[in-house]
């Protein structure tokens, strides 16, 4: 079970004001991408469920960071039912993040107390989703709504908490606009997981990009 409370969670993602995620099949590369991250100051992360046997690699992860880096906080994205929110959940994800809104997912993730984000594009959806229990909406794809859009939504419900992503990137403009806009937080994935020019990921610098990302969003959150 989830080692975080969702309440903790929540405070987390504000605090650090990023969600970095990555998917890798193989856990030795997955587990170097961990500690790249991690050592970039991240202590809240996604772990995305994108190929066969995610769930797998994802446990193999969990129990390495309980045991290397016992105040990581890890969840999983890209989960789309409510049997895979409830896998993960039995692996000890600490919140769950949605592309849709699915009312599956919120009863799984809700019954056990734990922090679930639903992707959502439209004021209706993000309402739904706030009617289930919701905390943090995900705008998704991010890139086609754009910041403008938070902006105007949070005119009428000055209550939500949306968190961007796709669109997102370490450009510090890009970053200045969602977050003047009234972002919560970003979550950011291939604009931070780079790579080399062999395709292998650049640990070395994913670690830098990730500490000058987490240390720009702060100054912007101070200002």
């Amino acid at each position: 079970m989830a080692r975080f409370t969702r309440i903790q969670v929540a405070l987390k993602m504000k605090e650090q004001g990023m969600v970095p995620l990555f998917y890798h099949p193989d856990i030795d590369v997955a587990k170097k991408m961990l500690h790249a991250i991690y050592k970039g100051g991240a202590r809240l992360l996604e772990f995305t469920n994108r190929g066969d046997y995610a769930h797998e690699v994802f446990a193999h992860l969990y129990k390495y960071a309980e045991k290397e880096m016992p105040e990581l906080m890890m969840g999983v994205g890209s989960v789309t039912d409510g049997g895979t929110a409830s896998l993960y959940l039995q692996l000890g994800a600490n919140f769950v993040v949605t592309p849709v809104l699915r009312e599956d997912i919120a009863v799984v993730c809700n019954r056990k107390k734990v922090l679930w984000s639903p992707g959502c594009g439209s004021l209706t959806e993000i309402c739904r989703a706030e009617e289930l229990g919701c905390e943090i909406v995900k705008l998704f794809p991010g890139s086609t709504y754009g910041p403008g859009f938070i902006k105007a939504i949070k005119g009428p419900q000055p209550w939500t908490n949306v968190m961007p992503t796709g669109g997102v990137s370490t450009d510090t403009e890009n970053l200045k606009e969602w977050f003047a806009a009234g972002a919560y937080c970003v979550g950011m994935g291939s604009k931070l997981m780079v790579k080399k020019a062999n395709g292998d990921f650049d640990l070395k610098k994913i670690e830098k990009l990730t500490k000058k990302t987490l240390d720009f969003i702060q100054t912007i959150k101070k200002k």
